[in-house]
């Protein structure tokens, strides 16, 4: 993932987010399905948005829970995929959405790792991190508060 980021980052502004979202729905094509975007794309920042379109809204037209779960799920996955080494299998070990209010429009997720949390990828075979992430909506609000929860194993067993 890290070497599909640092070719699109390379490309003008303006193309960036239209590639990066192309390239990572080939790796994960309900991403695209959903329309998913990848805003900005970073070793310790990662961005990405849904428009509140027909195939993301529930029964009163807003992006379905089960969209914004997503969004806070793909922002922290992606951002761990960037960092974890190649030798290591990432997966989500726990998932936790609360629900506070009803949604305005567009949703955002931006989803961040402190320096240390990068470093434990790197130094420990095996492991945890929680992955913080907010996911706001047009109103600048955030409608849903997440804790997701990341592991990281060796990909190949003793």
């Amino acid at each position: 993932m890290s070497r599909i980021a640092d070719k699109a980052n390379n490309l003008p502004e303006g193309l960036r987010s239209f590639v990066l979202s192309k390239m990572f729905g080939r790796v994960v094509p309900f991403l695209s399905t959903a329309g998913v975007r990848f805003e900005n794309v970073a070793q310790e920042r990662l961005v990405v948005s849904i428009r509140n379109q027909r195939k993301v809204q529930n029964h009163i037209k807003g992006v379905h829970a089960a969209a914004m779960a997503l969004l806070a799920e793909t922002a922290t996955g992606f951002v761990v995929g960037l960092n974890v080494p190649d030798d290591k299998l990432m997966l989500l070990k726990s998932m936790k959405v609360d629900y506070l209010k009803r949604a305005q429009g567009n949703m955002r997720a931006v989803a961040t790792l402190t320096p240390e949390q990068i470093s434990s990828f790197h130094r420990v075979d095996k492991g945890d991190v929680t992955v913080a992430v907010s996911v706001t909506d047009d109103s600048g609000q955030e409608p849903i508060r997440c804790e997701m929860i990341w592991a990281w194993i060796p990909k190949k067993r003793p």
